[in-house]
Parts: structure tokens; sequence; C-alpha cells
């Protein structure tokens, strides 16, 4: 494996300090080390992958220095049209370096909603002209393919390194951000869900929400028909719900958000408010961290997403910290659309299963529930 100071301390060498991206799973361990090694003006988490690509070409523009994106290949839709308009060399010809964590990867087992991006990763850098490598295990391999990299980034080329589980080497987050939220995120899941109507609908985003809320309802003997487990579309889960609530005004559409999600693509909370449905409550469990990927922090805890969502338009919202406020607010329900923030703490109990229902099963059991 390689050592992340080993791969940081080669990208120093050659100019490249500063960072910016979306957290990923196969990059947890060098996201950790740049997190500890970085301050807060050389490594910035951003909403989306897209974001940050933008942040390398201002950086560039600003030092003449490349910059280093980070992100799970499931983030390369989103840089397609900076990495074609922007940084092409048809257009300014601004060099950037992708670390992309090759999730779903031909041969190798993976969920469901990683297969098919892993199927295309390469082909995307292909059709976008992107150079790649897949990085090497073995450090004096990588430090040849950096080499490569970077007499590309020199060229003013964009230049993938394209990331395998297990490449790089064991590092621990030291520099956690903690809060003194007392609730869990799993408690609150279950809260709500317990709360609803018998035709009420939920729409959970991807990672650990959809996982909780599986499991909720599994160790309460009920089936999964009323929900639909957005388990890829990061940040997409909320018009998703718009469109369920707009066709089946008769039921209410509970769209279970996480911060980095609904920060990822933050617009569509306009869209949900203009559309003024009155039957869609939208719950963000708020921890700070994208907590699926290693805890890495978010903005989530530092803004005021309530604020946001009464801005653009939602008829009502609240934000709620503890069990007992989040049960008085479940039996006082406002006009909708109505935002709920409930402000959880980080993490989530180990031996915590995935869904044990296909994708396809998922879809056809919620359609059939909506058609009754």
């Amino acid at each position: 494996m390689i050592r992340p100071e080993y791969f940081i301390e080669k990208l120093r060498e050659n100019g490249i300090d500063c960072f910016a991206g979306v957290p990923d799973s196969l990059l947890k361990n060098i996201c950790a080390y740049i997190t500890d090694h970085c301050d807060e003006a050389h490594n910035i988490i951003t909403a989306n992958e897209g974001a940050a690509v933008g942040l390398a070409a201002g950086h560039y523009l600003a030092t003449g220095q490349p910059a280093c994106v980070y992100m799970q290949n499931s983030g390369e839709g989103n840089i397609i049209n900076p990495i074609a308009s922007l940084t092409d060399p048809e257009v300014y010809n601004i060099p950037v370096l992708l670390l992309i964590g090759w999730r779903g990867r031909p041969g190798v087992h993976d969920e469901p909603q990683h297969v098919k991006q892993g199927k295309i990763t390469t082909g995307l850098l292909n059709v976008m002209g992107i150079n790649y490598e897949v990085l090497a295990k073995e450090e004096d391999k990588a430090e040849k393919q950096i080499a490569k990299a970077i007499k590309a980034l020199q060229n003013k080329e964009v230049f993938a390194l394209v990331i395998e589980k297990d490449t790089f080497d064991a590092y621990t987050l030291q520099n956690v951000e903690k809060n003194d939220l007392t609730m869990s995120r799993e408690e609150a899941i279950q809260m709500v869900a317990a709360a609803l109507g018998e035709k009420d609908v939920i729409v959970s985003t991807t990672g650990m929400i959809s996982r909780e809320l599986f499991e909720y309802r599994t160790a309460m003997n009920e089936g999964h028909e009323r929900d639909f487990l957005t388990v890829g579309s990061m940040g997409h889960a909320s018009q998703i719900a718009l469109g369920i609530a707009m066709a089946k005004q008769d039921r209410k559409v509970w769209c279970f958000d996480g911060d980095g999600a609904s920060i990822m693509h933050m617009g569509s909370m306009a869209i949900v408010a203009s559309k003024a449905p009155k039957n869609y409550i939208h719950v963000v469990f708020n921890n700070g961290a994208h907590d699926s990927v290693g805890g890495q922090p978010t903005v989530g805890l530092k803004i005021d997403l309530p604020a946001v969502a009464k801005a653009v338009g939602y008829k009502s919202v609240y934000s709620v910290s503890t069990k007992e406020e989040l049960l008085n607010q479940l039996t006082d329900f406002d006009e909708a659309p109505m935002f709920l923030e409930i402000r959880v703490k980080k993490g989530n109990r180990k031996d915590l299963g995935r869904p044990t229902t296909t994708t396809i099963q998922n879809k056809e059991a919620l359609m059939e529930f909506l058609c009754k």
C-alpha cells in the first residue's frame, strides 16, 4: 500500500498543495491525512465535485499551480460540464489533477448503485479526453505514475489517478470535529418513521439514512413498500420526492435527506418551495459530516439550513435537536411544504446492515403501493 504522507509529499514537491472535492470511502485514508495536514485554505470539501473543479481553476488562475480534486467515481457526472467547458484545451486550457475512487470496478463486488458507474469510469475519462493511470499499490511504481501525471499538468492537461480499493495505507483522522448533540440519527429516523400515516411514503437519500430506515422496517416486521431507498444519486432525493408528491397529492411524501446531500444540490430546495406541494415534508438529518465515507466534515452545522428553507419559500420551517423537541414537533404539523432540520450526533452503530432487497424489488414494491 501507499503511505498517505508519501503520496501527499510527492505532490507537494511538485507544487500541488491545494486540495478540493467530495470525500469517498476508497479515499478515506488519504482524505483524512489531507484534512489533518492542510489548513482550511488548502483543503476545501466542496458542495459537489463540479464545484471542486471550478475551485481548482480559480486556484490555478491565482497561483499558476494546479490543484488536486478528489472524488468518488460517481462524481464524474458532476465534473463533465466544467471539464468540457472550462478546463478543456479548446476553452481555457487549465490543468487539474483528479483523484478518483473506483467503486464498482468490474470483477470486484460492490453495491448496486456502483456497478454501472464502475463499468464506465475509465470510459468517461476517455470521452472527456482525460489521460489517466490506475494508481499502483507499490510506492516505487506509483512514483513513476505520479511523475507522468506531473508532466501532463506541466503541459496544462487534466490528468486522473484512478484509485482501487486498498491502495492507500491506513490513516485515522485526528482533527475530528465533534458536536455536543445527544440524539443519534438512527433514533431520529425511527421516531419520524413511526409517526407516518398508512398512506405516507418516504424517499430516503443515499448512505446511512437509507440503511437505517431499512433496518427499522425489518426490526418492526414491516414491509419496505412505502420507502424508496435512493442508494445512489446523491443530492437528488428531494426531487424524486417532489415528483411523487406532485403526482400523488392525496399522500404525504417525506424526503429523508442528509446535510451533505442537501447541500450538494441546494438549489433543489428552491424548486420544491416554488411548486408549493401541500403534501411534502423535507426532513434533513444534520450531523455536519459525510458519515458514509469516513466522517469528513460538511458545513451543515455551521450554516442555517432552516433559514435557507424559509428564504426560498417553504411554508413551515423547524429545527430540533432533542428527542423531546422532535416528539413534540411530530404531533404538530403545519402547512406544507414543510422543512424540518433534525440535528444529530455523528456516527452509526458498527453492525448496521445493508438492504437485503434489490433496487428493482424496491422500485416495484413502491410503485404497487402508490397505485393502491
